[in-house]
């Protein structure tokens, strides 16, 4: 990536790191998020357990996640632990800077359009945006939702606007779907008619909230509710002001219950 992070890291973060040197009972590498900043990895913190040849865990050349350790800010020491660093947060980590690299992308293929180089996006809105919401996929992943993210940074309008374009042609929004059953039961001659407009009311709750609400019958007295978001927090939300409503507008016409499914589909 061109963009690089400025000063040091903070003790605990997990970091990108390439391996450029190896010795035989220390690790040197690169921290490739931040500009000329160097690590140690003593043979202590690259494995658990005893280590004969460190040259069966590490070479050079090979990309790592590392937790930092300790930091010498006088000498621009960084102590940095390969072992202390947990499948999630390797998983994590990749992740992160995979997405950054495609967000860092769409500002090359922007500046190319109009014959800036990287150097130059960054210094006219790159930059900004880091400062303002810590990198560009952070950013970017809400300005998918919401145009008017940028107006207080003062940019450059013709590339806000064309950056926005770009952004929502090329980051597509992963939905996530949550779901829930909900039991219906009632002995009023007019019963399924209450039932209906119970299910009705979720409806054009989803409709004035605007969120995704699937209704499916699922056998008496069983319906499936199923709600589409970009983010499970949102969604919960939105399922419990479903089952708060369908509690309130069913009372004492007859018996409901909710049955969470805990699955949750991508």
């Amino acid at each position: 990536m061109f963009y690089k992070k400025p000063g040091l890291p903070e003790e605990n973060e997990i970091v990108l790191c390439t391996i450029k040197k190896v010795l035989p009972n220390s690790v040197f590498v690169d921290l490739d998020e931040f500009s000329n900043k160097e690590g140690v990895i003593q043979i202590s913190e690259v494995s658990p357990g005893r280590i004969r040849n460190i040259r069966d865990f590490v070479k050079e050349g090979k990309k790592i996640v590392c937790k930092v350790l300790h930091i010498n800010r006088e000498r621009n020491h960084i102590d940095l632990s390969l072992r202390r660093v947990n499948q999630a947060q390797r998983i994590n980590k990749n992740n992160e800077y995979k997405q950054e690299q495609k967000s860092e992308k769409i500002l090359e293929v922007l500046g190319k359009q109009n014959n800036l180089g990287i150097k130059e996006m960054y210094e006219k809105i790159g930059s900004k945006i880091i400062n303002e919401f810590g990198s560009l996929n952070n950013c970017f992943q809400q300005l998918i939702k919401d145009d008017s993210l940028l107006s207080n940074l003062n940019l450059d309008k013709k590339l806000e606007t064309a950056l926005i374009k770009q952004v929502k042609d090329k980051i597509k929004v992963k939905l996530i779907r949550i779901s829930t059953i909900l039991k219906l039961r009632t002995s009023l001659p007019n019963g399924i008619e209450e039932i209906k407009n119970t299910l009705k009311q979720i409806n054009n709750l989803s409709v004035k909230d605007k969120f995704g609400c699937e209704i499916l019958y699922a056998g008496a007295p069983n319906y499936k509710i199923t709600i589409t978001s970009q983010d499970y927090k949102t969604a919960e939300k939105e399922l419990e002001k479903i089952a708060n409503l369908a509690e309130s507008d069913f009372k004492g016409k007859g018996t409901i219950e909710i049955i969470r499914n805990e699955k949750r589909n991508p």
